[in-house]
């Protein structure tokens, strides 16, 4: 007869000191732009357990077929370290760039938030997408849906604002980063 365990399925967050350990990361990874190479680096991330946080990609040199994948991603810093050299030896990447570890990275995502309101709700909605340089870009007699641009941390905390206030769904674009100053990734 065999026993049946019930411990946590082993993974690279399973530990109680790994989770005490967790950080996030911004990974700026430079790929061939050819069909496939996504799903390989997302395979990556899948075949080993780590999770992604946020991914976007586009197309950032057009002459040279080069994509520019940003990909969020948290862990120990030796998780960390593991995803960045594994990554690294994908045969469509060309370099691999923690911006978190760079201190002069900037990080922006696109959010469209949707919130229904009338009367002080809709007055207080206003007064604090004014505050956040939220833009209107769609409003009708009970709702609206604001466009806002910034840090991560700056959506997070309009959208928990909107919550009382009636929000109904969010649509967020994840995060694009890139380091500041002369040299390229």
């Amino acid at each position: 007869m065999s026993k049946i365990s019930t411990a946590e399925p082993l993974s690279p967050y399973s530990s109680a000191t790994a989770k005490a350990n967790i950080e996030t990361h911004t990974l700026s990874v430079l790929v061939d732009n050819e069909p496939g190479v996504l799903a390989r680096v997302v395979g990556m991330f899948a075949g080993r357990g780590y999770n992604i946080e946020s991914l976007t990609v586009a197309e950032v040199a057009h002459e040279a077929h080069l994509s520019r994948i940003t990909i969020v991603t948290s862990g120990t810093p030796e998780i960390i370290e593991q995803i960045r050299h594994q990554l690294e030896r994908l045969v469509p990447v060309h370099s691999v760039k923690d911006l978190t570890l760079t201190v002069r990275a900037i990080e922006r995502e696109l959010a469209m938030i949707k919130v229904r309101g009338k009367g002080e709700n809709r007055v207080e909605a206003m007064r604090l997408a004014d505050a956040f340089r939220a833009k209107v870009i769609d409003a009708t007699t009970e709702s609206f849906i604001f466009e806002l641009t910034g840090a991560p941390r700056k959506i997070d905390d309009f959208v928990e604002l909107m919550r009382p206030l009636g929000l109904v769904e969010v649509s967020r674009t994840g995060v694009a980063a890139i380091s500041r100053g002369p040299e390229p990734i």
